[in-house]
């Protein structure tokens, strides 16, 4: 164990002992901000001379792994000493706030302070999967729905995802709702009858916004798998086949060969030939 973290363990161990604490100080600082950003000055928040803080050896500790905050003892000012990323310290909050304490020896006070942590728009909306399929048969009528994925930010508040929007096209639309707690749902709407003779794949494009200005965005590609319905007759290549035969022709000789198509697929689109009995 370095000195470093023996020194760390002391001041949390001497802290939850001490029964000392002056007064209750708050700032506030946006997430992301550099090194070296100042967050306020305790001297001037304290009422306290600068030469005291120096000479009562003032310093910054907190029960955190990072020391996200020092002090500059000549100035007085609190400033930013590690990389704070809100997503990772509060995790899907509206609010989060950093603890940590200004201690003065000699005699010991300990000023609590608390720093507002402000959410920025650095995530971008993003969906759990780059590919969605869904299986839609050609023979469903329009105003079928099809619940699709919802996307994910880390951010949260305006910066959170605000709406999806659906690439144009010609056989779908999107219905957007709000499901509460500033959720959303999307759904995807049948405008026009599919037909899988014409248009076997569909490939659509999913986007998810936030409310950031300037915005971030994720999107995720849709393709609609048409599936066969028995909508096609056999049709043969020619209206009439004639043929003449003589009548010595023997049984079993080949006449004419006749052709169908049926542009189902599988079953739908297997044929098979009969004579009508007349």
């Amino acid at each position: 164990m370095g000195n470093e973290e023996c020194a760390w363990i002391f001041w949390i161990v001497l802290l939850c002992l001490c029964d000392c604490s002056a007064s209750h100080l708050s700032y506030t600082i946006s997430e992301e901000a550099n090194k070296g950003t100042l967050v306020g000055n305790i001297a001037k928040n304290l009422n306290l001379n600068v030469q005291e803080l120096e000479d009562r050896g003032l310093s910054i500790v907190s029960s955190y792994s990072k020391k996200y905050f020092d002090v500059n003892l000549g100035t007085g000012d609190i400033f930013v000493n590690d990389r704070i990323d809100r997503e990772e310290l509060c995790p899907n909050t509206e609010q989060c706030a950093l603890r940590i304490q200004a201690v003065l020896t000699n005699p010991m006070v300990v000023h609590r302070i608390e720093v507002n942590v402000l959410d920025i728009n650095d995530n971008s909306p993003e969906f759990n999967e780059y590919l969605y399929l869904v299986n839609i048969s050609e023979s469903v009528p329009p105003g079928e729905r099809y619940l699709l994925p919802i996307a994910e930010d880390a951010d949260v508040g305006s910066y959170a995802v605000k709406n999806y929007k659906l690439d144009k096209n010609e056989h779908f639309s999107l219905d957007v709702q709000s499901t509460g707690e500033h959720g959303l749902s999307a759904e995807l709407v049948l405008d026009k009858a599919l037909d899988r003779e014409k248009q076997p794949v569909l490939k659509l494009v999913l986007t998810a916004l936030d409310g950031g200005k300037p915005g971030r965005s994720g999107s995720l590609q849709i393709h609609v798998l048409v599936i066969d319905a028995n909508d096609n007759t056999p049709v043969f290549s020619k209206s009439l086949y004639k043929v003449r035969a003589n009548e010595n022709t023997a049984p079993g000789t080949a006449l004419i060969r006749i052709n169908a198509t049926d542009l189902d697929e599988g079953m739908n689109g297997k044929i098979v030939y009969s004579f009508v009995k007349r």
